[in-house]
């Protein structure tokens, strides 16, 4: 028996907070933004921002020295800066970056302790760019 725990679960718990950790930071840093001001533009509450820059969350994934994920960062981090109500288009960087992401395998180990069965070895869903069937 199997559980049914897709890859977009898991990168709830996982990516989506290592992404706003990193978006929270370069808005803090590079635009020089108070908390509150991050919050709003994350839609997010000021106290998640304050827990993500004390990396008491969003660090359950380390994706910062990931290269290929700089450029959609940044790109979704200006598009929400404009603020141009460009709603896809800030969705599109963030699906990119989480993509870059799960192709590079840095979700498995939380797939493996979601259902230790799993082979991550032979598993390729995360790592192919179509809707592959895979062994999950």
């Amino acid at each position: 028996m199997w559980i049914l725990l897709t890859p977009c679960e898991v990168a709830v718990k996982t990516i989506i907070p290592a992404i706003r950790a990193l978006a929270a930071k370069e808005l803090l840093e590079k635009y020089d933004m108070k908390q509150n001001e991050v919050a709003k533009i994350l839609g997010i509450s000021q106290s998640a921002v304050s827990k993500y820059t004390k990396k008491i969350r969003g660090h359950v994934i380390e994706i910062g020295s990931i290269e290929e994920i700089e450029k959609p960062l940044k790109e979704m981090i200006a598009v929400l800066v404009k603020g141009t109500n460009q709603r896809a288009e800030a969705f599109n960087f963030f699906c990119q970056t989480c993509t870059i992401i799960r192709e590079k395998r840095l979700m498995c180990e939380f797939c493996y302790k979601t259902d230790p069965k799993i082979d991550i070895n032979k598993c390729s869903f995360c790592s192919s760019n179509s809707d592959s069937k895979s062994d999950k």
